[in-house]
């Protein structure tokens, strides 16, 4: 399973996965605006890793620099995935892949086995990744997405112990 300490080549360095830190705010912000519609804060990161306790956010870096990011909150019965952003000129590289099955790696070491997350019914690609890694589309939520009004697909995956044996982690 992917962990802090793990180490992976990559074209210029190792890839590693860590605890998202606040001085890392500032280039996470830079990934999120090039990734999304309606990017989050620098209010709402920070929050996120100093003040939720329920929150885990880590990102990935090569050579040490941040490539991509991801979070969750961590709940009684499941992992609630709430973001996960990979910078466009590094996509491709598996980078995405690596951040999810890191969140289930730290999911699972918190004793949770089932993870969900929201999509835009739009989002097709994502969709599809998603259900690479053992999610399901559970439901529709109607409206969820207050920018636009669209729709989220609720999507669940019931075993992330499963999926993370499954992928050799």
């Amino acid at each position: 399973m992917p962990r802090e300490d793990d180490a992976l080549r990559c074209e210029d360095g190792e890839r590693r996965v860590r605890a998202m830190a606040v001085d890392d705010i500032p280039r996470v912000l830079e990934i999120e605006r090039r990734s999304f519609a309606s990017p989050w804060s620098e209010r709402a990161f920070r929050s996120e890793i100093t003040r939720n306790i329920s929150a885990d956010y880590i990102v990935v870096t090569c050579a040490g620099e941040i490539l991509g990011y991801a979070g969750m909150w961590l709940f009684l019965m499941e992992a609630h995935v709430t973001n996960i952003a990979v910078d466009p000129d590094h996509r491709g590289r598996g980078l995405g892949a690596h951040l999810l099955l890191a969140l289930m790696a730290r999911a699972l070491a918190h004793g949770l086995r089932r993870m969900t997350l929201e999509v835009r019914v739009s989002n097709a690609l994502a969709r599809s990744f998603y259900g690479r890694y053992g999610f399901e589309e559970v439901k529709i939520k109607p409206g969820y997405y207050t920018d636009t009004g669209e729709d989220a697909v609720l999507m669940c995956c019931a075993d992330i112990g499963l999926v993370l044996r499954r992928k050799g982690e």
